[in-house]
């Protein structure tokens, strides 16, 4: 089969289009003939700094697919020859992702791909999904009524943490960089939107919560951004981060106000085979399949590229500007 290998760590260009040995599902594993792949920030990181398992290269990146199931092992249960399903799974280093034609995933993370959608949105879905569930609904404990700043809300997690939040009944300020990525988020559903190049997220978010703070605050952008919002957040409310805290955070606004800080990394379960965890996975994606066919939950995808060119669709998330998702096509 034809796979995009990551020949050694560095720029976009050591992505190469290679022949790879075409895997066999066994036990409760599946073989799907990949019709698109989502590419995420996670992705590019890998490349630059090495996968989570060094001792195996070269690698196939890519957590992110959709498709059709060619083959099942002896224990599979859920799926059978010509489902078309999408999923979160590979692409660490441990096993093969899915810049490739054909993937083995575990049938526990994998759900039936929205009937009402492409194969492209439905690669494009999964870890943004996933992890925004788990961020607003698990780590932020968000309830009807909250009010929640996202952070990026233009982006791919941020542009479903708006609708996922909205779907449980909070209020929604977000941050944006342009005039586009403003009426882009209102029409998903944005109470309040902030330029933060212009404005004081915090100001703003205090003015719109009559001085108290959201609720919840939700940092996918990292960096100083999760310390600079510690004052955004109200007494015992909850701020949750995607990205690791800088080693030099300042936490004492943080527990002055006695925040809850939440870490998600929704990569979790496949970095230490917490099957459990796998399970849950394929639920969410089934719950939010639901809503998608329902017309509650759309997934943007910006732009599209063939297999061959990953190079450049790397090159373009890594600019940090994508509205939405970039997905690559077989």
């Amino acid at each position: 089969m034809k796979a995009i290998l990551m020949t050694a760590l560095g720029k976009p260009e050591v992505l190469q289009l290679r022949e790879a040995p075409q895997p066999i599902p066994t036990n409760k594993k599946i073989l799907v003939k990949i019709f698109a792949a989502g590419v995420n920030p996670i992705d590019t990181k890998i490349r630059q700094r090495g996968t989570f398992f060094p001792e195996q290269m070269p690698a196939i990146l890519g957590c992110d697919g959709a498709g059709i199931v060619e083959a099942v092992g002896n224990d599979v249960q859920k799926f059978g020859v010509g489902d078309e399903v999408y999923f979160c799974y590979g692409g660490l280093g441990a096993s093969p992702g899915n810049y490739a034609e054909y993937i083995i995933v575990d049938e526990r993370c994998v759900a039936l791909k929205p009937k009402s959608i492409s194969f492209t949105e439905a690669a494009a879905a999964p870890l943004v999904l996933i992890t925004a569930w788990e961020a607003l609904y698990e780590r932020g404990r968000l309830e009807p009524g909250d009010k929640v700043l996202v952070h990026a809300g233009a982006g791919g997690v941020g542009h479903v943490a708006i609708q996922l939040a909205k779907l449980k009944g909070a209020e929604v300020a977000t941050t944006v960089s342009s005039q586009e990525k403003a009426n882009f988020v209102t029409q998903l559903g944005a109470d309040k939107v902030i330029f933060y190049k212009e404005t004081d997220f915090v100001e703003s978010v205090l003015d719109w919560t009559n001085g108290e703070g959201a609720d919840l605050v939700f940092d996918t952008v990292g960096g100083d951004t999760l310390e600079k919002s510690f004052p955004a957040v109200r007494l015992y409310g909850d701020i949750v981060t995607i990205l690791e805290p800088k080693a030099n955070t300042v936490w004492k606004v943080a527990r002055n106000r006695n925040l809850r800080i939440g870490l998600e990394l929704m990569l979790t379960p496949l970095l230490l085979g917490n099957v459990e965890s796998l399970i849950h996975h394929g639920e969410i994606l089934q719950e939010c399949a639901n809503w998608i066919d329902a017309g509650k939950l759309k997934i943007e995808v910006s732009q599209t590229f063939p297999l061959a060119l990953a190079a450049k669709a790397h090159a373009l998330v890594e600019t940090g500007s994508v509205l939405g998702k970039v997905v690559l096509l077989n």
